[in-house]
């Protein structure tokens, strides 16, 4: 039986992200529609694990806003092709997750990864951050800039989203749970960053098809750890 309360409350969601500048009008409505496809293929706990992701991410853009805007490197509200790109992976995992056990690895490693990479990119621009290809300092925000604070923080988020999937019951056992989400995040999130310092500083690759290809390792990692 399907929780139409949860769907409602989705659409609040929906609401509340886009008049908050979170998303845009279009990048609230596709959240919207993926949210609702997870709710009926996989089940509202998982749709709850999106949301505890989307919880940190929103926190940790907004922490600092002001030290952000100095810098330039305030995002602020963010689009579908953000949505898509963090999210698709971890979208097709949990239509499918019901029917095919290792997706549901696969699902907290698209999600991990998409944390642990936001969060980095976000608290990691407090410190100096270095290039990841070469270890030199680097300005923060700088594509492929990773920092031991960015990369701490990031970790703790992969952590949480394992837990989180523990306790609503997407993965069994607890273990599991924080072992396949720690490391497909922090192997994702690093995939991010050496993208970013290759072929997104040589403008071969945007910022969204970096996120999408983190994403897919991310995955890759989980499926292949549960």
């Amino acid at each position: 039986m399907i929780n139409w309360g949860y769907v409602l409350a989705l659409f609040i969601l929906g609401i509340i992200t886009y008049k908050r500048n979170a998303l845009d009008l279009l990048g609230s409505l596709t959240m919207v529609l993926m949210g609702i496809i997870i709710i009926f293929s996989a089940g509202a706990n998982w749709l709850l694990l999106l949301v505890i992701f989307l919880i940190m991410t929103l926190l940790a853009t907004r922490y600092s806003r002001a030290y952000k805007r100095s810098l330039g490197e305030y995002e602020g509200r963010r689009s579908s092709k953000n949505v898509i790109s963090n999210g698709v992976v971890a979208f097709m995992m949990a239509a499918f997750g019901g029917y095919y056990l290792p997706l549901v690895g696969g699902f907290v490693g698209a999600i991990a990864t998409a944390t642990a990479d936001t969060l980095a990119s976000e608290i990691g621009v407090l410190q100096q951050p270095r290039l990841i290809t070469t270890f030199q300092k680097v300005d923060p925000g700088t594509n492929g800039a990773v920092s031991v604070l960015g990369t701490a923080v990031g970790i703790i988020g992969a952590f949480i989203i394992g837990v989180s999937a523990f306790l609503l019951g997407i993965v069994p056992n607890p273990l599991s749970a924080i072992v396949v989400s720690v490391i497909s995040g922090t192997v994702g999130c690093f995939m991010d960053s050496f993208l970013g310092a290759t072929f997104e500083r040589a403008e071969m690759l945007t910022n969204e098809h970096v996120n999408l290809i983190a994403s897919i390792t991310g995955a890759i990692v989980g499926i292949l750890l549960i």
